[in-house]
């Protein structure tokens, strides 16, 4: 057993850098100084800005709460809630999100339906010319087809509009109920919007009324149905309706 004057002069002479153990782990070099770790997200912004992120996503968190209860009262069985609101369900509802059981229809839908529009175009030398029929309904198939997540306006803006008018409308398109004139102005905004994005009225021109048309024809029944098909298709036209100069700035009239 060494003396303590042998363990002092053995602490004296040893006099090298001491290594670091091998399993202790070398500093982080992103943690700040001081050791406070580094903030993320919404916590890294400064406090007016973590303020005005909570509120957007306290209104976007009450938005989709009240839509969501809208949709389940539209759909659900006649209550005592609908009955006493059930005007305001139908204005937050129809006609952007109006739902309905025709998936589950014990006889589904067997036609091909295609909706065209044509308008009268104020010209900029003060003529009026008329344009072809645009075929709405082949446009949206276009851009459906091949794409493997087309978008809800795609699949669903144009028919909903059109099933919507038939709905609200007899075979004079005579609107029936207070609902018509409204699916009248949802076409009619259709109409606008796919005509500008064509340019059909032109450079300097101007759309002065619209007139929807549609072609509906029996899907072939399968071989081995036994059912026979007309085949024939049955058109019905639209009268022409008035264009505002608010519906082509992109309002509503």
């Amino acid at each position: 057993m060494p003396h303590d004057g042998e363990r002092g002069g053995m602490d004296a002479h040893d006099t090298g850098p001491v290594a670091a153990p091998p399993d202790d782990p070398p500093g982080d070099a992103e943690t700040p100084a001081g050791g406070a770790e580094a903030r993320t997200g919404v916590a890294a912004l400064s406090p007016p800005y973590q303020v005005g992120a909570a509120l957007a996503l306290a209104v976007v968190a009450i938005v989709v709460c009240v839509h969501l209860t809208m949709t389940f009262l539209h759909v659900a069985p006649s209550n005592t809630v609908t009955k006493r609101h059930g005007d305001a369900v139908g204005e937050w509802i129809y006609p952007e999100f109006e739902q309905n059981w025709k998936l589950f229809a014990p006889n589904p839908l067997q036609q091909n339906t295609a909706v065209q529009v044509r308008a009268d175009v104020r010209t900029a030398d003060g003529g009026v010319r008329t344009t072809g029929w645009y075929d709405l309904s082949a446009e949206d198939g276009r851009a459906i087809d091949g794409n493997p997540l087309p978008s809800h306006t795609q699949q669903n803006a144009l028919r909903r509009a059109w099933d919507f008018y038939v709905a609200t409308h007899d075979a004079d398109n005579r609107p029936v109920g207070l609902r018509g004139s409204l699916s009248e102005t949802y076409l009619r905004r259709i109409a606008v919007l796919r005509l500008e994005r064509a340019d059909a009225a032109g450079p300097g021109g101007a759309l002065d009324r619209v007139q929807f048309r549609s072609r509906t024809t029996a899907v072939k029944p399968p071989a081995w149905s036994g059912e026979r098909g007309s085949g024939r298709s049955q058109t019905r036209d639209l009268p022409w309706w008035p264009v505002t100069a608010r519906e082509t700035e992109g309002g509503v009239a």
